[in-house]
């Protein structure tokens, strides 16, 4: 098989080409370049494809004995994320950019090319599993190692581009592994620390970026009754269940703090109120997708709004909650024809439209949906 192994500069992506090689296939390695101005070397662990990073795959692929090339996705990068996360927080809206790039850069951008140059799949050094039903459609399903799973992340791939992925550290149980197995392999990523927030803000400071990038504009805070308690330069800089940095002039009548509960840019206002309104009750999306075979087609849900038993996880460290969740007619102001409705068992603690949920159906990831409204468990006045 000829595999194209995407290789971000990380242990876990330059163990998964080691393995694929091991394995016997056919191994090209390329590094996304996804800045147009990358940084020299990385902040410790904040951010990510710097030139450090792109020499760090380099010498993983010559040790390995690999084809390297680097491939400008820059221009890609900036449209189907970086300008997304802005007019979604914009919007009023708190998007995933790591979900986005997983949909748009590495299994969309990235995929559409290799196949066009005649591999066969894609290897990234993700935490998930592929498995193969009876029928021969193959299905997403969580790492062994839970802890690490990154099956979540995942959750947008489709059936097709399934059929190319590959993911050769799902069976791994634990990260100590992959970074014990690097050193023996000599490779010397094996003790890099891990990337994590904005890869596009490397410095941490989002709201100072989208300052930059939005603007500010003074508007109002209020409670949930209406009543101004406060006031912003810029509603884009908050985001649900913020507790700091509010700098309230009216106190809760109660004496007790205030948290965002909800986000209105075009009216440019900010909703305030107690801890218990951030439990939401229920969750909707139309922006929707089926990882793997469409489970309508199989019988597993219903197109009429009959309910299906699932679990849902609305963040990656997140920990999945029982719920139900149906398919029912969407609203004339949604994108699509269809709404996916899921109502956890026990309330979801702070979500945001713009966040992604995934469902699970066991350990298989059945699909996800953008989340476009949310509707508090806690009633106005409760």
């Amino acid at each position: 098989m000829r595999v194209l192994a995407a290789m971000s500069g990380g242990v876990d992506s330059a163990v998964a080409a080691a393995r694929a090689v091991e394995a016997g296939h056919d191994v090209v390695g390329v590094h996304l370049a996804l800045s147009r101005m990358p940084g020299t070397l990385r902040t410790g662990s904040r951010g990510c494809c710097t030139i450090e990073d792109s020499m760090d795959a380099q010498r993983a692929a010559n040790l390995l004995g690999i084809p390297y090339y680097v491939w400008d996705f820059s221009e890609r990068f900036k449209a189907d994320v970086v300008d997304d996360f802005i007019s979604e927080y914009a919007a009023g809206r708190t998007p995933n950019p790591c979900m986005r790039c997983n949909e748009r850069i590495k299994f969309a951008a990235l995929l559409e090319k290799a196949l066009a140059l005649g591999f066969d799949a894609v290897a990234t050094g993700h935490y998930a599993k592929i498995t193969t039903d009876a029928s021969g459609r193959r299905e997403l399903h969580r790492a062994s190692a839970e802890a690490k799973d990154q099956s979540y992340v995942l959750g947008v791939l489709t059936a097709e581009q399934l059929e190319h992925a590959y993911f050769p550290l799902g069976d791994t149980p634990s990260k100590e592994l992959v970074r014990q197995e690097a050193e023996r392999r000599g490779l010397q990523v094996a003790r890099k620390p891990d990337s994590y927030d904005i890869c596009f803000i490397s410095d941490g400071d989002t709201k100072g970026w989208l300052a930059e990038k939005v603007g500010t504009a003074a508007g109002d805070i209020v409670d949930r009754t209406g009543e101004v308690v406060g006031s912003h330069e810029g509603a884009h800089a908050y985001t649900v269940g913020q507790r700091k940095g509010l700098r309230l002039g009216t106190p809760a009548p109660d004496g007790r703090p205030r948290f965002v509960l909800e986000v209105r840019p075009k009216e440019n206002t900010v909703v305030v109120g107690p801890k218990e309104a951030l439990a939401i009750g229920e969750i909707a999306g139309s922006r929707f997708s089926w990882a793997g075979a469409d489970p309508i087609a199989s019988g597993l849900v219903a197109a009429d709004g009959e309910p299906f038993v699932c679990e849902v996880q609305i963040r990656a460290h997140a920990d999945p909650v029982p719920a139900v969740a149906r398919l029912v007619p969407a609203a004339p102001e949604a994108s699509g024809d269809r709404e996916l409705v899921i109502t956890p068992d026990t309330p979801l603690d702070g979500v945001a439209p713009g966040q992604t949920a995934v469902v699970y159906v066991g350990t298989r990831v059945l699909g996800q949906c953008t989340i476009d409204r949310t509707v508090s468990a806690v009633p106005v006045g409760a």
